[in-house]
């Protein structure tokens, strides 16, 4: 990654007539080299306390605004990443380095869309960048643009042959755009090139269940965490199988070790909380989407089956206020409108009753690719290649 800190780019940058008062121009060059020093060695905290030091004397410095957005992504503090490295673009619009760290924030922060239009912008000024290729491709994976991603993916092959990630990617496009053969061959490199490790059984499980051939993705995964019991989100993904399996003791109790594993991740809160109203458990159900919320506010299902628990609670106004933010986020799911028409009857408006009914049908007889409940597995964006020298 990188921090795009040449001293002669700073101090013309950030330095200009400051009044008698101020510190000369070399105490905040050395400010700015000491935090620069600090960020080289991972200090994060004297890091970041040496850039804001820098933008308060000197707010126009975007080279301290970029590298404070370093800080960030390094501590996952993405939204903080995003909103300094947005200001630092204000300042200095055509530096390519800044788009490439402000695409690495918005792909961990799972921003595709804007990711692929960052690391573009990238592509724009240094074509060769194989960084911003690379994550660029894996964006329009993510972001479930098969056929693109196949398209950006392929052109990188000689150069990922071993790369887990990267088969995984491209083997999951192959299968959704019903190209079996390339598919199979994919996962059988992923073998060789895998061995009989943790992470490879956690992306042939991941791969099977994005396939819906649930009982080889049981098995993978039921491997994955033989080998590691620890692996962040390889419980969740178990547990999804499960669900779809019906085997639900075994669900909750994957999702339970999920939660003490990744904490701060709201999927299996979620998950916990659709199988609490299959089981007609309201305030439970409520509870675990509430979690799932405060981890992640803009969550449709979780704001939807909080509408929903509601709903079979008596309560309209809640139900109807929950499940409109849901269609505030998602307003093509059919399931949604809806819940909102029965919440609108249990209200007695019959009028906006009738109309998210007909809402809901017109949306129904649409040719749809994926149901509201559809059960997905979770991967975390994979680590990029490091940047080219």
């Amino acid at each position: 990654m990188r921090t795009f800190t040449l001293m002669a780019i700073f101090v013309a940058l950030c330095i200009s007539s400051a009044p008698a008062q101020q510190p000369a121009p070399d105490d905040l060059a050395a400010v700015f080299e000491r935090a620069q020093k600090a960020l080289q060695n991972q200090d994060y905290t004297a890091a970041e306390q040496g850039f804001k030091e820098v933008l308060r004397r000197a707010p126009h410095s975007a080279a301290a605004a970029s590298n404070l957005g370093v800080v960030y992504i390094r501590t996952e503090r993405y939204d903080s990443a995003i909103r300094v490295l947005l200001a630092a673009k204000r300042l200095a619009p055509d530096t390519p380095g800044f788009d490439l760290n402000l695409g690495l924030a918005y792909y961990y922060s799972e921003q595709f869309p804007k990711a692929i239009e960052a690391f573009s912008r990238v592509l724009q000024f240094q074509p060769d960048n194989y960084q911003a290729r690379y994550l660029r491709a894996m964006s329009c994976f993510l972001n479930d643009e098969y056929g693109r991603a196949i398209q950006e993916l392929e052109p990188l092959a000689n150069g990922e042959q071993d790369n887990l990630d990267y088969l995984f990617a491209l083997g999951i496009s192959y299968g959704k755009v019903k190209r079996t053969e390339d598919c199979e061959k994919t996962f059988g490199r992923m073998v060789r090139a895998g061995g009989d490790s943790a992470h490879l059984h956690f992306l042939l499980g991941r791969a099977y269940l994005d396939l819906y051939r649930n009982g080889p993705a049981r098995e993978e995964l039921e491997k994955t965490i033989a080998l590691d019991p620890k692996l962040p989100m390889a419980h969740y993904n178990l547990g999804v199988v499960y669900q779809r399996l019906r085997m639900l003791p075994e669900a909750i109790q994957q999702f339970a070790i999920e939660m003490t594993i990744t904490p701060g991740d709201p999927f299996s809160y979620e998950n916990r909380g659709v199988l609490c109203l299959e089981q007609s458990q309201w305030d439970e159900a409520i509870a675990y989407f509430r979690q799932a919320l405060a981890r992640q506010p803009k969550m449709p299902k979780s704001l939807a089956g909080t509408g929903k628990a509601y709903f079979q609670k008596g309560d309209a106004a809640q139900a109807i206020r929950y499940i409109q933010q849901a269609i505030a986020l998602d307003p093509d799911d059919a399931s949604f409108h809806y819940q909102l028409g029965q919440a609108y009857r249990l209200a007695g408006q019959p009028q906006h009753a009738a109309t998210e009914l007909a809402t809901t049908q017109r949306l129904q007889a649409a040719a749809r690719d994926k149901q509201a409940d559809e059960l997905s597995g979770r991967t975390p964006p994979p680590s990029p290649p490091a940047p080219s020298p």
